[in-house]
């Protein structure tokens, strides 16, 4: 069984969050953003992210090449979640591990829902959607998910501190 090492990553790693960006085929940047963005708008968004507020996580290859990664943008009571995932790693449960990671940070933090939205023809998220069991509401070719998520509980609220802590070749969660 492959094990998949998730890293919560900080503000040194945020020119490996746009590489990893820029490195999805334009159909995917467009899926992944909801329209076709130029590399300098791909930019601007990811010099926007509050790496302290949010949190971004990310897997790596063999190559310390950034293929999946999660951007959990936190407002109020709800987190915003974003999945990309490079075309040669996909299928192999990366984008469903980086969702479990996602929700998991968000209970630890007393956030209560779950949100995502994307474009109706993005069939992979609307598949880790519907597994995850998300209210999905969809409208003029859009969709909009969502995940009430259980109180966390003190052994919870602990992994994810470990988790967010450990080094990343510690932080192993196994695919289902």
């Amino acid at each position: 069984m492959t094990r998949i090492a998730i890293q919560r990553l900080d503000e040194g790693l945020r020119a490996s969050v746009l590489a990893h960006f820029l490195a999805l085929p334009l159909k995917d940047r467009s899926l992944r953003f909801g329209t076709a963005l130029a590399e300098s708008a791909v930019a601007a968004y990811v010099d926007r992210i509050d790496f302290h507020r949010d949190a971004v996580f990310g897997v790596h290859d063999d190559r310390r090449t950034l293929v999946g990664l999660a951007h959990v943008a936190v407002e109020g009571d709800l987190a915003e979640l974003g999945l990309s995932v490079l075309p040669p790693h996909r299928r192999r449960g990366v984008a469903s591990r980086l969702f479990e990671r996602a929700m998991m940070h968000a209970r630890s933090r007393r956030i209560p829902r779950l949100v995502m939205q994307f474009l109706w023809s993005n069939t992979p998220i609307m598949r880790i959607a519907q597994r995850f069991r998300m209210r999905i509401v969809a409208n003029a070719g859009d969709a909009n998910a969502r995940l009430d998520l259980l109180p966390a509980s003190v052994a919870s609220r602990a992994s994810a501190f470990v988790a967010d802590t450990l080094p990343p070749y510690m932080t192993h969660i196994n695919p289902k």
